[in-house]
C-alpha cells in the first residue's frame, strides 16, 4: 500500500475538501490524541504538565532530523515575527537589509521596524543580483505565500557570500513538502503550523555559520529556559546560557509541542520526498484543469501552491460546498498536501468550472 494511502486512512478524516495548508495544516489524529491526554493531565499537574521540557526536546530533535541539520543548532519558539525581531536586534553594523517585494509581513516587518536600519525591497527574481557591498542581511521566503513561487535559494546564498552579507530564510511555506538544503544559511526560521502539521505556537529556528561557537549572536531575549540549567536560572541574570541553540529558546507553549512531536514523527515516517511527489502531482493536475477551463494560474513551477486570478469570487461558493481554499491578494489560492487526493482536485475543478 502506498504510504500516503495508509496514513490518510488512519490519521486524517476531514469533513471538508481541505485545500488550505498554506494557511494552516490539519492536525493528525495521533497529535490530537496527545493533546487531549495532555489537557487531562493539566487538570491535575498544571499547564506545564509532568514533563515540560521533554516534548519540546523531542520535537526539536524530530525537526532537526527532518531538515538534516544538527539538533544543537535548533531553537524553539512561538512565531516567525519574534524571530525576525531577534535577527534585527542582533544584526551587526549599519548595513542595509535586502528583502523581496511583497514578502510575508511576519518576516520583513520586524526587520523594517528596527530604528536606523535601512531596508531595501526588490523583485524576488532580482534578489541575488541586488546584493551589494553595503548589504548586511538578505531575508526571503523559500516559497512565497501569495503565489507559491519557489525562490532560487542557491543563487541568493552565493551572492550573499560574495558580498559578506548574512542570510535569513523563512521556510514556513516549504518545510514538510519541499526537499530543502539549509547548508550555508545564517538563520532559518519555520512556522510549523502549516505543512508540518503542528499547532500554532510551534516555531523552529536553525542557526548556521560556524555555530555552535563564539560567533553566535547575543541571546537578547533569553529567559530562564535559555540557561544551561533552567532549574538554576529562575532568578537574576542568567550567567550561564545554554551551550547549544537552546540559549535562544522562548518559554514554549507546552501543548503545541506535545502535538508537534507526533506530527513531525508522522512526516518522518512518510518522508518529505514522498510528500513532495504527491503534493506537486496534485497541484500540477489542478493547474492543468484550470488552464483547460480558460484560467491562467500564476507561474509557480514545481509548487504545491496554485494561485489564480479571476476566481476570488468563487471562494464563498466553494466554502458552501465544503471545499476550503483561501483568497490572498485577489488570487484564489489552493494548496495540496498529503491528506488530499485526485478526487479533491476533481471536486474543486468541478465547482470552479461550473
Amino acid at each position: 500500500m502506498h504510504p500516503l494511502m495508509a496514513v490518510g486512512g488512519g490519521e486524517f478524516a476531514p469533513e471538508t475538501v481541505y485545500l488550505n495548508s498554506a494557511s494552516a495544516g490539519l492536525l493528525p489524529a495521533r497529535s490530537a490524541a496527545a493533546v487531549r491526554d495532555a489537557l487531562a493531565e493539566a487538570a491535575s499537574y498544571g499547564t506545564m504538565g509532568r514533563d515540560y521540557f521533554g516534548p519540546a526536546e523531542r520535537a526539536r530533535r524530530a525537526f532537526a532530523r527532518l531538515m538534516a541539520v544538527p539538533e544543537e543548532r535548533v531553537a524553539v519558539g512561538s512565531s516567525v515575527a519574534v524571530r525576525s525581531a531577534f535577527v534585527a536586534a542582533t544584526l551587526p553594523g549599519d548595513g542595509e537589509v535586502l528583502v523581496a517585494e511583497g514578502d510575508f509581513s511576519s518576516l520583513v516587518n520586524p526587520l523594517a521596524a528596527r530604528p536606523g536600519r535601512p531596508v531595501r525591497a526588490v523583485p524576488r527574481e532580482a534578489l541575488a543580483d541586488a546584493v551589494r557591498p553595503g548589504t548586511a542581511l538578505v531575508a526571503l521566503s523559500a516559497v512565497h505565500a501569495l503565489d507559491g513561487k519557489i525562490a532560487d535559494l542557491d543563487a541568493v546564498r552565493e551572492a550573499a557570500r560574495a558580498h559578506g552579507a548574512l542570510t535569513y530564510v523563512d521556510i514556513t511555506q516549504a518545510a514538510g513538502w519541499l526537499p530543502l538544503s539549509l547548508d550555508g544559511f545564517d538563520f532559518v526560521v519555520c512556522g510549523a503550523f502549516k505543512w508540518l502539521l503542528c499547532p500554532r505556537g510551534t516555531t523552529f529556528t536553525v542557526f548556521g555559520g560556524e555555530r555552535p561557537g563564539p560567533g553566535w549572536p547575543e541571546p537578547v531575549h533569553a529567559g530562564w529556559v535559555a540557561g544551561e540549567d533552567p532549574g538554576e536560572s529562575n532568578y537574576g541574570v542568567v550567567d550561564r546560557p545554554a551551550a547549544t541553540a537552546r540559549r535562544y529558546d522562548e518559554p514554549h507553549a507546552h501543548l503545541s509541542y506535545v502535538a508537534a512531536e507526533r506530527s513531525l514523527g508522522l512526516l518522518a515516517e512518510i518522508g518529505v520526498d514522498t510528500v513532495h511527489a504527491h503534493d506537486t502531482a496534485l497541484a500540477e493536475e489542478f493547474r492543468a484543469g484550470l488552464v483547460a477551463a480558460g484560467f491562467t494560474p500564476r507561474p509557480a513551477p514545481g509548487s504545491a501552491i496554485v494561485s489564480t486570478p479571476g476566481l476570488a469570487d468563487a471562494a464563498p461558493r466553494l466554502a458552501r460546498a465544503g471545499v476550503r481554499v483561501a483568497v490572498r491578494g485577489g488570487l484564489l489560492r489552493a494548496a495540496f498536501h498529503l491528506y488530499n487526493s485526485r478526487a479533491d482536485v476533481a471536486r474543486a475543478l468541478e465547482l470552479l468550472v461550473r
